[in-house]
């Protein structure tokens, strides 16, 4: 006679199910914004030039774009979708930004590639300051 499953197996496999699916929801290109291309195609305002350190950088999330400023009014501003799966990224701390899918971490200043697995830069974008606000593309 083969024994059923209890009651915390079954319910262990359903939240492991669930988990995974999150997992594969959090890189689906749907969900992380893949589908939309990596550079805007129209120009973008970011906001206040003076919010981006310098020395530092920010992550603009929603614009899926990182702006830093490596030398007082030199802006560098690269695709925040990570060039592995499609994930932005999560968090910019001094010049790096990390992708929270597979923990790939590039450069925002370079836009160059720290640790895998993604293999290629971060595509750079225009950036400009004009009247004291940035726009990128």
């Amino acid at each position: 006679m083969s024994q059923s499953p209890d009651r915390r197996t079954v319910l262990r496999g359903a939240a492991l199910a669930g988990a995974a699916g999150f997992g594969l929801a959090a890189c689906s290109p749907g969900d992380s914004g893949a589908n939309a291309s990596a550079v805007p195609e129209k120009p973008v305002e970011l906001g206040a030039a003076a919010d981006v350190p310098v020395g530092g950088a920010k992550l603009y999330r929603e614009d899926r774009l990182v702006v830093s400023q490596p030398a007082k009014g030199t802006y560098k501003c690269f695709s925040a979708k990570c060039t592995h799966a499609g994930c932005i990224l999560s968090d910019v701390e001094k010049k790096e930004g990390s992708c929270p899918c597979h923990g790939s971490r590039f450069d925002v200043t370079t836009g160059k590639v720290l640790q895998g697995p993604a293999s290629e830069p971060l595509p750079e974008v225009p950036v400009k300051s004009k009247d004291g606000k940035l726009i990128a593309g």
